[in-house]
């Protein structure tokens, strides 16, 4: 047998499994900066769920959708992500819009007392209300996108973990079917409004 033959394979197995480990290990940190379309849509899908402000004010979306019933218990969560698409477009673009996180703030706050409070306005009210709330998630997303992310990647990703979050909602509030179910769902409304009102008076 040629052993040196022999070596020469193994010690090549064994250099490929170190650089597996090694780039496996590393994919944490390439996942923050960013180095192609899947490390950029891991950091996205990761950023509305890892910031307490956003992630319950796109909660919130879908318990109030869930609570109006149709056909806002999809138009609502279908608004969102569209237009704060369009937001991240100008935060990546470098377009000003001032207070953005203080409107994110008041997002969940106004989203939270409906539904803590039941309101029920005109559907194209309610869109038009998730929408302008929309434009500012977004753009806090775009301007917080890391350098090197890919941003098509890092927009799908936020996209489709705003989409997750809102089917959470909507499951949560279908609740309401319940007479319990529905104070339940008005108490998560509660608890959301509560939490805008923390990071507002944090800013």
């Amino acid at each position: 047998m040629d052993h040196s033959a022999l070596f020469k394979r193994h010690g090549r197995s064994a250099t490929t499994i170190a650089t597996l480990v090694v780039l496996m290990s590393a994919g944490p940190a390439f996942a923050h900066t960013g180095g192609d379309v899947i490390f950029g849509f891991w950091s996205g899908f990761l950023h509305p769920i890892t910031g307490l402000d956003h992630l319950v004010a796109m909660v919130a979306v879908g318990l109030w959708g869930a609570q109006l019933g149709n056909p806002a218990i999809w138009v609502l969560p279908i608004t969102f992500p569209l237009v704060m698409a369009l937001g991240g477009v100008l935060g990546i673009s470098g377009v000003v819009i001032p207070y953005p996180e203080v409107v994110i703030a008041a997002s969940a706050i106004a989203l939270g007392l409906a539904v803590a409070f039941r309101i029920t306005p005109p559907l194209w009210i309610a869109a038009v209300l998730v929408g302008v709330f929309a434009i500012f998630h977004g753009y806090a997303h775009g301007m917080e996108l890391p350098g090197a992310a890919d941003p098509v990647g890092f927009g799908v990703g936020f996209v489709t973990a705003t989409g997750l979050l809102h089917l959470c909602g909507i499951a949560i509030g279908t609740l309401t079917r319940w007479p319990i179910g529905g104070r339940v769902v008005q108490a998560c409304g509660a608890a959301i409004g509560c939490v805008g009102v923390f990071f507002l008076y944090s800013l």
